[in-house]
């Protein structure tokens, strides 16, 4: 469905808007009608129909990211797609050193047979969802904003950028980092720029990658090379944000020759497959997740540095968690858009967000320099916790999600 004023006809009266259609405001959907099929969900996207499909950017899938999509019913769809990430290793150099050290290395399963983390294209992602939301019979509303909203003692108005109205119990804003509703709804946020800009496009490569993850610190930001199905990996590469312009600007011979220096020739002669493109870096964490009918979630929430590759795994737990206490609710006959409520909702996901995005801050402006004391102390430390294997064993958990207190979809179960 595609028309606003169709949903105005049809859904007089709503159990829950979201606002966002990407893979946040899809998994809360269809968390929540998987488990009560009773509620009427709404989904209302900004982007243009099929913006998605255009997507040419990928993401690495935590094991429990992976558990909740396989009791969603999507993961059948994505794994075939998917490339499991088998072990990573960390370096510490600079751009023109010959040999780069390795410092710590990472491998393991989250459970036998599991990988502790897959790489996935977004468009195969999102796909998946929007297909499943589809058997469920959600609508999504595309090309179309929220334009504002107000909320009453019983429900939330919710007016469309096309004029059009609805009303519903809760209104879940998974509107992007600089969400638009965090805005109206008067939140305010703790953000600084990094002045780093992260560039992201896929290589081909000659010789396979053997599913192994590679990060390289470098004096401007991380390097990232992150396998995926076939001879290809995806770059996520942080430079300062004035020489991520200028390379992303430069022609295919300048631009592959600087990626070339920084990937090294191990896997043979790489060749830049699609767009690349360069999003500025920052913080920004919500000070508050919900007021009364209204809740954040995924990038709306926070927005972290791409260096522990946790934004999406955060924003999995967001949809996990909230949809876990609406649920709840909803069988107890409690308000599913009560302060009271959706304040469960933010204790559980507050602290852990507040620890990935200090967590994030830090490793970044650690390896973030070419300061020589700081380059000894980094490196030692890297070489102490690859030396225990308590330590690394805590990190691949970690990195997988499984960790205690996590929502019973991350952990392959239903609500």
């Amino acid at each position: 469905m595609a028309g606003s004023k169709e949903a105005e006809r049809s859904f007089d009266r709503l159990d829950v808007v979201i606002a966002g259609a990407g893979y946040v405001g899809l998994a809360i959907a269809v968390s929540l009608v998987q488990a009560r099929p009773a509620l009427k969900v709404l989904v209302v996207d900004a982007a243009p129909e099929d913006a998605w499909q255009r997507d040419g950017r990928a993401s690495a899938i935590a094991a429990a990211a992976a558990r909740m999509l396989r009791r969603l019913g999507c993961w059948e769809e994505i794994a075939p797609e998917a490339q499991p990430i088998v072990d990573m290793v960390i370096t510490d150099s600079r751009t023109g050193d010959p040999v780069r050290p390795v410092f710590l290395t990472f491998g393991g399963e989250a459970a036998p047979g599991e990988p502790f983390a897959h790489m996935v294209m977004n468009r195969d992602l999102t796909g998946a969802l929007r297909r499943r939301a589809a058997a469920l019979g959600i609508d999504i509303l595309e090309g179309v904003a929220v334009e504002g909203f107000e909320t009453a003692p019983a429900e939330v108005s919710i007016r469309l950028a096309d004029g059009a109205g609805l009303a519903a119990r809760l209104l879940v804003a998974a509107d992007g980092v600089k969400s638009r509703l965090r805005a109206m709804a008067g939140i305010r946020t703790l953000h600084w720029e990094y002045g780093q800009s992260g560039i992201v496009c896929t290589v081909a490569h000659e010789r396979p990658h053997g599913g192994r993850a590679e990060e390289h610190f470098l004096p401007a930001g991380p390097f990232a090379t992150l396998p995926l199905k076939g001879n290809r990996s995806s770059i996520v590469w942080t430079e300062r944000t004035e020489d991520a312009e200028r390379l992303v600007a430069e022609d295919d011979l300048v631009f592959e020759h600087e990626l070339e220096q920084r990937f090294g020739l191990k896997l043979g002669e790489i060749r830049v497959e699609g767009p690349r493109r360069a999003w500025p870096l920052g913080l920004t964490l919500a000070r508050d997740f919900v007021r009364p009918r209204f809740a954040l979630a995924g990038d709306a929430a926070h927005g972290i540095h791409p260096i522990a590759g946790q934004g999406l795994n955060l924003g999995f737990k967001d949809a996990a968690a909230l949809a876990q206490v609406v649920v709840e609710a909803d069988r107890l006959g409690e308000d599913i858009g009560a302060l009271d409520v959706l304040q469960r909702y933010e204790r559980w996901r507050r602290f852990d967000t507040v620890q990935m995005g200090v967590t994030t801050d830090v490793l970044n402006r650690l390896f973030s320099n070419d300061i020589a004391p700081v380059r000894a102390v980094r490196d030692i430390g890297l070489g102490l916790v690859d030396r225990l294997p308590g330590m690394k064993g805590f990190f691949v958990r970690q990195a997988s999600g499984l960790t205690a207190g996590a929502p019973r979809l991350l952990q392959g179960e239903a609500i």
